[in-house]
Formats: C-alpha cells, structure tokens, sequence
C-alpha cells in the first residue's frame, strides 16, 4: 500500500542556538526538543520557547509522566524537569546509534537508526526486553492509543510509519514532502504528531489519520 501525504499543520522555528533538532517529546501542554546542549520547552499554540535546560541532548527524548529521559552518546539520562538535574543514567541500547524513544507500558522504546529496530528497554537497568525490527532507519519513535509509529529518513524521503508491535509489518505509513526529514516524533495523545526536523532547525506539527468510530 503506498503511503498517504503527511498533512503538515504548522511548522515552529528556526529556533535561535538550535540548529539541529534531535528528539521530541510532549508532557501534555509543552513540546520538548532536543537541540544538542539543552533541552527546549516549546508552547505549540503561541510557537515561543518558554524555558531551555542545559543538557547533553543529541538524540531521542521521552516523557514518563514526571522525568525527561534522553539519549546522548551511549547512554540515556534520567533529568529532573523542574531542575535540569541528572537523576540516573543507564546505556542506551544501540551502543550510540540510537535515535528516537518513547514511553509506555512502564518501559522506554528506544529506535537504533542506522539498524533499523526498535528496542523495549527496561528504564531502571536498560537491559533489552524484546526488539522489533523495522525495514528502514529509525528516527522517531511513539505509542498512542495502542498503535506503534516510527519516522523514518533515508535520503530525500522520510515517512511516519505505524507498524505492527509483533512483526514490525508497516499497517500505514504518511509521506512527508521531498526534502522533509523527521529526526524526532512523538504524539499529543490526539490528533498529531510532533516531528523533529533535522538540519532544518524547525519542529513540524503533522495530523494524525482519523479512526473510525468503535
């Protein structure tokens, strides 16, 4: 089945000092990304960034309810948000070529790029739980209502994949525009997705498809 064109709601940014946007996560009212050496907290209704946090911050971010966990080189942290402070670190599953994370089901979900898998960690030790493997590289990952989504990037294409958590089998994939990346996603729990944007500076806001009524 061919993918469907991503429907781009609104771009935010360039920020100034974030040239690179790495991972994305949500916390229910603000965007974060990573940019590098900090953290950004964006408003996605008035686009401002409201606060930045000093941290090491290259790759995938999530959002467990009360932490920030984010990837940097081969490990992933365990921040404070209200402080910046490191709390725990455990390594990152793909030995420093991971890219996106996400939470759920009580464990972190962590994309390993360039080997196109996603890895169920358990957050307290990171040992690897279970891994799906997917066809192409993996930038972004998140859950929302049951359903696994992945970005990927390969050249000038990059696509939002929903895949089957058992055998990794692409149920839907959206396309977004030639040249648009998407180095970091995840979800607002409704109708869109947060995507991370690269090279480009800019964190897109793309709709989620619809599901019909149960």
């Amino acid at each position: 089945m061919p993918p469907a064109p991503a429907e781009i709601l609104r771009e935010y940014g360039p920020f100034p000092g974030a040239a690179n946007i790495g991972g994305v996560t949500f916390d229910g009212r603000h965007v974060w990304f990573a940019s590098g050496d900090r953290l950004n907290v964006l408003d996605p209704t008035s686009g401002t960034v409201v606060r930045e946090i000093a941290a090491d911050a290259h790759a995938g971010t999530a959002f467990d309810g009360r932490h920030i966990f984010q990837i940097f080189e081969k490990r992933i942290q365990k921040i404070d948000p209200a402080t910046g402070r490191v709390l725990a670190t455990i390594p990152a599953p793909g030995d420093g070529g991971d890219s996106g994370m996400a939470w759920a089901e009580g464990t972190l979900w962590v994309g390993q790029h360039r080997g196109r898998k996603i890895h169920q960690i358990d957050p307290e030790t990171g040992r690897i739980l279970r891994t799906i493997d997917s066809n192409r590289f993996v930038t972004g990952v998140t859950w929302v209502d049951g359903e696994l989504w992945h970005g990927t990037w390969e050249g000038d294409e990059s696509e939002l994949r929903r895949i089957d958590p058992e055998t990794g089998e692409v149920r839907e994939s959206l396309a977004m525009p030639p040249g648009v990346g998407v180095s970091g996603l995840e979800s607002d729990g409704g109708d869109r997705f947060f995507c991370g944007g690269g090279r480009s500076g800019k964190v897109r806001a793309v709709r989620r498809p619809r599901r019909a009524a149960a």
